[in-house]
């Protein structure tokens, strides 16, 4: 059986282990990690020691791996916290895998602040996309933990977080923590943090220090529209009902087709911010509206399509769970056959109808794609004409 000895390691240059460990590096013969890690733990190996860098692509490390059956790998912090020892038992399950951590980089960094961090949450966004932190910040988490990496920098993590408006957090920087000479730890504000300059590896604590508003409805009038015509926007009431209807809290990646101003998708990813939202619109206009939209109301994360659906790559994109169709130019039929190419069994379409003519069409686009339609509710906002928002599975 393949053996992995993962010891978690700090920046520091004088590193104590347990008797233990010492004896596992004294008998050990091939030994793994970082460049970073190599040049910290060196002077501590065999003279005959065989050394495997970690670095991309993986693949090639993991052939390497192969070729020896126990290996001694260095990797930062708590191996298991976001870090190697997770990736070592997805790619080698039947391999023994022993840890020994060090503090992680958050945990080390709430202790020279001498912050309580039992109730933090923690993103990573190390070789990861923005999902997590984006959800993080729209739910408003008092305090939140982020690691980064060498792309998603603080100067970089804090411009997201001013073009969003999420000006409510104190952003604590902690560079090359446990390294005695060149460790810094900075408190400052998020437009401080944007022109900064700091060292790697780094990581950050966001201490929240007010509430951002999140409203549970949007009011038409508070978005920007398409040529200012109120008339092109989902109503608030109406808006709540089909996202009801989607339900989207059990739902992962959402596509919202014929965006016009984006009120669906805001409106969505502020109730639920853990969605991956694609949204579609045939003109070009609507991107602009959309990104305006999403910067007022703070929800980063928003994929924009411009196009003709019927046009559109659709395998570029995360496949939905759920499709809200808000506009179809005449084509409804065709776009729900090409939906239903994606779209798996049982996941919902919602569709708001205005007119007889589009709910008949409805109805006969989801017959042809073997689907049924489950539910109906018909609905009037002010003086507006009858919508009838219907959802088939």
């Amino acid at each position: 059986m393949r053996k992995f000895y993962v010891i978690g390691i700090s920046d520091e240059r004088r590193l104590r282990f347990p008797a233990e460990v010492e004896r596992m590096i004294a008998s050990g013969r091939v030994f793994s990690g970082g460049r970073r890690h190599r040049e910290i733990v060196r002077t501590m190996l065999p003279h005959d020691a065989v050394w495997i860098d970690i670095t991309v692509p993986l693949d090639d490390v993991f052939a390497q791996y192969e070729e020896h059956p126990e290996i001694v790998v260095f990797a930062s912090g708590d191996p298991l916290f976001f870090g190697f020892a997770n990736t070592l038992q997805r790619v080698f399950p039947d391999a023994k895998t022993m840890t020994f951590p060090s503090f992680n980089s958050l945990q080390m960094l709430a202790h020279r602040l001498e912050m309580p961090y039992n109730e933090m949450s923690v993103v990573s966004l190390t070789g990861r996309p923005w999902d997590d932190f984006d959800a993080a910040l729209i739910e408003g988490r008092p305090l939140i933990g982020v690691l980064t990496d060498r792309e998603k920098t603080p100067p970089v993590i804090a411009a997201r977080m001013l073009e969003y408006g999420y000006d409510n957090y104190r952003i604590a920087i902690g560079e090359r923590l446990g390294n005695e000479a060149d460790e810094r730890v900075h408190t400052m504000k998020p437009a401080e943090v944007v022109n900064g300059t700091f060292a790697a590896p780094n990581c950050l604590i966001l201490s929240r220090t007010a509430v951002r508003s999140r409203p549970f409805g949007v009011s038409e009038k508070a978005f920007f529209l398409l040529d200012g015509r109120v008339n092109m926007i989902t109503k608030m009431p109406i808006r709540l009902l089909t996202l009801s209807m989607l339900d989207l809290r059990h739902r992962n990646s959402f596509w919202d087709i014929g965006f016009c101003t984006g009120s669906v998708s805001v409106e969505a990813k502020l109730q639920f911010p853990h969605l991956r939202i694609t949204a579609f619109e045939k003109r070009p206009e609507g991107v602009g509206i959309l990104s305006d939209n999403c910067r007022k109301f703070g929800t980063p994360g928003i994929t924009a399509v411009t196009g003709d659906f019927m046009e559109v790559e659709l395998h570029e994109y995360p496949a939905p769970d759920a499709v809200f169709i808000g506009g179809h130019g005449g084509r409804l039929i065709d776009i729900l056959k090409k939906v239903d190419t994606c779209l798996p069994t049982g996941c919902p379409i919602v569709f708001n109808s205005v007119s007889a003519t589009s709910r008949e069409m409805f109805k006969e686009g989801i017959r042809a794609i073997g689907r049924n339609v489950t539910e109906t509710i018909r609905m009037t906002v002010d003086a507006h004409s009858p919508i009838e928002i219907i959802k088939a599975e």
